[in-house]
C-alpha cells in the first residue's frame, strides 16, 4: 500500500483492525492499539481477553488471521519484516521453558549463541544481567532446582541476552515474592531509561499503575487506552469527600440543593460529592456546610485509580 510505511512511523507498534480466530473461538478481535517508542505500555485484561494471543502475533509466533499489525515500520506476517520483528525483540512467555538439566549460565549461554551473539558480549552481558536480577551468585545451579520465582528471573535475562529494542513481557512478576517483583518492577524502569519499549502483559493493577506510562484494557476487543490519569478522568467525574462532625438531614438537603452539585452519597460521617470542578465548587459547599450548623473537620479529593478504572470497562461487557 503507498505511503503506509511513512504514515505509520509515528507509531512504534500499531495495529489495525487486528484479529485471530482458532476455529469458531474469537481470540481477538477489530484491535487498534498504538503503542510509542520508548515507553512502557501496560496491557490488561481479564484471563482469556486476547493479551497473550495479542502478543504471540506481534512478536510473530503466529500470524493474524484478520487486520494487519506493524513493528518499528515491519509489518508483521510479510517476510522479510517477520525474520526483521523476531530479531528486535525479547520475549518473556506465560511459563519460562528453560532446559531444567541445564545451569542458569548455560541457558543464557545457549539462547545468546541463537541470536549470534560474540563469546565474550555473551559472557559480560549475561554476568550484568544476572548481578542485576540477583542471580549470579546460582549462574552454575541446574534450573531444576530453582523457585518458580527464579526460573522467572532467568527467562526475563534471557529475553535480555541480544539487547532487543522491544520487551514483550506476559506476567514478568508472577511467583515473586514481594521483593523480587520490586526488584524486576526497577528493572523495567532501568531498561525504560536506556530508551527500549516496553509492551507488558499484566493482573496486577498497582504494578500498571506504578511502571506504565499508558495503558490499554482489552477483552477480546480493546475497551480503551490512555494514560492512567486520562482514564480516570474519562470516566470518573472529579469527586470531593467532606468529612464532618455530624451529618444532619438539613444539611444534606442544602448541598443537595445547589445546582452544579450532580450526585451526593452520604457514608459514615462523610459527604461524597460528584462535582464538574472541585476546585471552584468545594469553597461554595463548605459555605452551605457551614450556614447549615454542619463543622467541617477535613475536605480530601475522592481518587479514582486504576482498578476502579479496570473495573468498569470490564464490568460493562461481563
Amino acid at each position: 500500500m503507498p505511503g503506509v510505511q511513512e504514515e505509520r512511523s509515528i507509531e512504534f507498534i500499531e495495529t489495525v483492525e487486528l484479529g485471530r480466530s482458532f476455529g469458531e473461538i474469537v481470540a481477538v478481535e477489530g484491535l487498534n492499539l498504538r503503542v510509542r517508542e520508548g515507553e512502557v505500555f501496560g496491557f490488561l485484561g481479564p484471563n482469556g481477553a486476547g493479551k497473550t494471543t495479542t502478543v504471540r502475533m506481534l512478536s510473530c509466533l503466529i500470524a493474524p488471521t484478520k487486520g494487519h499489525a506493524y513493528v518499528a515500520g515491519n509489518e508483521v506476517g510479510r517476510n522479510p519484516d517477520s525474520m526483521n520483528i523476531r530479531a528486535m525483540v525479547g520475549l518473556l512467555p506465560e511459563t519460562p521453558g528453560l532446559y531444567e538439566r541445564l545451569s542458569a549460565f548455560k541457558n543464557l549461554d545457549f539462547y545468546a549463541r541463537l541470536y549470534g551473539v560474540e563469546e565474550e558480549r555473551r559472557k559480560e552481558r549475561i554476568g550484568r544481567l544476572l548481578k542485576r536480577l540477583d542471580l549470579w551468585e546460582r549462574r552454575d545451579e541446574i534450573v531444576a532446582t530453582f523457585s518458580k520465582g527464579m526460573k522467572q528471573k532467568v527467562a526475563i535475562v534471557r529475553a535480555m541476552v541480544h539487547e532487543p529494542r522491544i520487551l514483550f513481557l506476559d506476567e514478568p512478576t508472577a511467583g515473586l515474592d514481594p521483593a523480587a517483583s520490586r526488584t524486576v518492577r526497577d528493572f523495567i524502569l532501568e531498561l525504560k531509561e536506556e530508551g527500549r519499549t516496553i509492551f507488558l502483559n499484566t493482573h496486577n493493577l498497582h504494578e500498571a499503575e506504578r511502571v506504565c506510562d499508558r495503558i490499554g484494557v482489552v477483552n477480546t476487543r480493546l475497551l480503551a487506552q490512555g494514560t492512567p490519569r486520562e482514564l480516570s478522568a474519562r470516566y470518573f467525574k472529579p469527586a470531593s469527600i467532606f468529612h464532618l462532625r455530624e451529618v444532619t438531614d438539613d444539611l444534606v438537603h442544602a448541598v443537595e440543593a445547589l445546582d452544579f452539585v450532580e450526585d451526593l452519597e452520604v457514608m459514615d460521617g462523610e459527604l461524597h460529592i460528584v462535582l464538574e470542578d472541585a476546585r471552584e465548587s468545594n469553597p461554595i459547599i463548605a459555605r452551605t456546610i457551614m450556614e447549615a450548623g454542619g463543622k467541617i473537620e477535613f475536605i480530601v479529593e475522592k481518587e479514582r485509580g486504576l482498578e476502579d478504572v479496570y473495573l468498569r470497562l470490564v464490568g460493562e461487557i461481563t
